[in-house]
């Protein structure tokens, strides 16, 4: 194998932890509802679910982040307008300092990298300006291709397409890092990059997927894999 040319980035649980940021967003919309007065509410653990259910199917693509908020909304018997939009995104990104944190020994090797030289770039399913505002706040100073705006999501092909193109290097020298195995790990294969699996969460990976070439448990382990020649352990 050929030494590492360029490396692609998930962002969230790889670069980062946002610390439920989304969900805290749409509890602080509730907040507002109420407090406007004629919205119903549903008990705590409810809500949750039914937070956590729209993530779900938005971070799949289902739907995006405006169509979200617009069914939170009218769940609670109040009808939808821009601005219920318009405040759970200013409420989000205004939670990104305070909430999202870098893993350990992010920003250090993300310098060390551009010190090495070695192209990166983050590919992240979500909504911008959020995942570039994440990424940013992680340490991370590249290009940040968010499924929003490419109109493809992981494990698409066409996802991982984009990121080559942005990183500028070849298929075979190029590895992606992520900590799902379908998503980031299948998906860099699936158009012949190497891939990274960042498993900090002490996971099982499913045996029905092919394996990565590597498996690191600490972010700082890129840099090993970098310095060594390219064969997986």
């Amino acid at each position: 194998m050929e030494r590492i040319s360029g490396i692609g980035f998930d962002l969230d649980h790889t670069l980062a932890i946002d610390n439920t940021l989304e969900r805290v967003a749409f509890l602080r919309l509730l907040e507002a509802l109420l407090a406007g007065g004629g919205a119903t509410y549903r008990s705590m653990a409810e809500e949750l679910d039914a937070i956590d259910d729209l993530l779900s199917h938005q971070r799949h693509g289902a739907f995006s982040i405006d169509e979200a908020v617009r069914r939170f909304v009218a769940a609670h018997g109040v009808a939808a307008r821009d601005g219920h939009v318009e405040t759970f995104r200013h409420t989000a990104l205004s939670l990104v300092d305070d909430l999202v944190v870098p893993l350990p020994g992010v920003p250090q090797a993300l310098q060390a990298l551009s010190d090495l030289g070695i192209p990166t770039a983050v590919l992240t399913n979500g909504w911008s300006p959020m995942q570039a505002r994440k990424a940013r706040r992680a340490g991370f100073n590249g290009p940040v291709l968010v499924s929003s705006e490419m109109g493809v999501q992981k494990p698409a092909p066409a996802a991982f397409e984009m990121l080559l193109h942005a990183l500028g290097t070849p298929r075979e020298s190029s590895w992606y890092v992520g900590d799902d195995p379908q998503s980031d790990v299948g998906g860099a294969h699936a158009v012949g990059m190497r891939a990274v699996w960042m498993d900090w969460e002490g996971r099982t990976f499913p045996s029905e997927i092919a394996p990565a070439e590597f498996t690191i448990h600490r972010f700082s382990d890129v840099l090993t894999i970098v310095s060594a020649p390219v064969s997986p352990a």
